[in-house]
């Protein structure tokens, strides 16, 4: 059966909310410190404006759920002592936001707005990419991946990363997502005088070239990329020789050139995340269990990523029932 990916109508959310929805489905990490976070409700699909609102036990939260019946539910990513003013905060989950939608250099058809199996696809893959980076090359442990409906949250709550200001979490980000030029000078003043930024093959050099190599791999000539129209040609005319052959496709494209290519790629990569969720120290976020009423689809926590396929386990029940 092929999934249409089209807003839930006030009934389906209300057979939702009554059939399907557990509270014990909330992640543990969330139902564990209920209490110390804010909690914000979206009920008429036009952004969450109820906010503040706090839940002392799950109870009190399934109550609330099962009457109110939200068109989406959230909650926050920080810590408080008094949450439902949002004072005293204490720490604040890490958090990578990867929205099929809003991804860069998408390799389907989807119209602006709009997501499909190829993207949720590529989103996927994008954040096993950087939680791959943040385990190998940061060494966080403590990751969550969180279905979000369109797209996917990594949720980190090491103890040392939930503390970070959004100063440090901005470095980090510009790391793992590949966003800042690799310096030759660094690399000068560690004794590689003879390399450049293409033969160099650790650490943030290396991450970086896996990054670029991405990115230009999935250029199209149609692709709104902030790139010039004959340097796109070209690099996609050359993409074939990466990864294995750098300099040669560093002298197709040209040193002066490939700079410039290097600092426009930068940017997009940036991009592939929502930064500023990942900065943000009292963002909210879906809350994983509820229900995604612009496209019907479940937000959940994720088992096992490498073997998740949202079209087989968070589409909700009623999907199946439309006629």
């Amino acid at each position: 059966m092929e999934i249409e990916l089209k807003p839930a109508t006030y009934r389906e959310r209300t057979l939702y909310y009554k059939e399907e929805w557990d509270v014990n489905d909330i992640p543990d990490f969330i139902l564990n410190s209920l209490y110390s976070r804010e909690f914000g409700f979206d009920h008429i699909g036009q952004g969450p404006n109820d906010r503040y609102k706090t839940f002392t036990d799950p109870l009190r939260l399934k109550r609330f759920m099962k009457a109110k019946k939200p068109f989406a539910a959230y909650t926050s990513v920080a810590y408080y002592d008094k949450p439902e003013k949002r004072h005293g905060w204490e720490k604040a989950e890490f958090v990578f936001d990867v929205d099929a939608k809003d991804i860069p250099i998408r390799t389907c058809e989807c119209k602006p707005g709009e997501v499909c199996d190829k993207c949720l696809k590529q989103a996927k893959e994008i954040v096993l990419n950087i939680g791959d980076i943040l385990k190998s090359d940061i060494g966080f442990k403590n990751l969550n991946y969180v279905y979000s409906g369109r797209g996917y949250h990594l949720r980190v709550l090491d103890e040392h990363a939930m503390d970070m200001n959004s100063e440090m979490r901005g470095e980090i980000i510009q790391y793992v997502l590949g966003g800042k030029v690799p310096d030759m000078e660094d690399a000068k003043k560690l004794g590689y005088n003879k390399f450049n930024s293409y033969t160099l093959s650790f650490a943030y050099y290396q991450n970086f070239k896996n990054w670029m190599n991405y990115t230009i791999q999935h250029l199209k000539k149609d692709t709104p990329v902030d790139i010039d129209e004959k340097l796109l040609k070209d690099t996609i005319k050359y993409k074939d020789e990466l990864p294995d052959h750098w300099g040669f496709f560093t002298q197709d494209i040209g040193p002066i050139r490939y700079k410039k290519l290097q600092e426009q790629i930068a940017r997009t990569n940036l991009a592939i995340a929502d930064t500023k969720v990942s900065i943000d120290l009292k963002r909210i976020l879906r809350l994983p269990s509820t229900l995604h009423s612009k496209v019907s689809m479940k937000s959940m926590l994720i088992k096992n990523i490498e073997t998740f396929d949202p079209f087989d386990k968070a589409v909700p029940k009623f999907v199946y029932e439309r006629k």
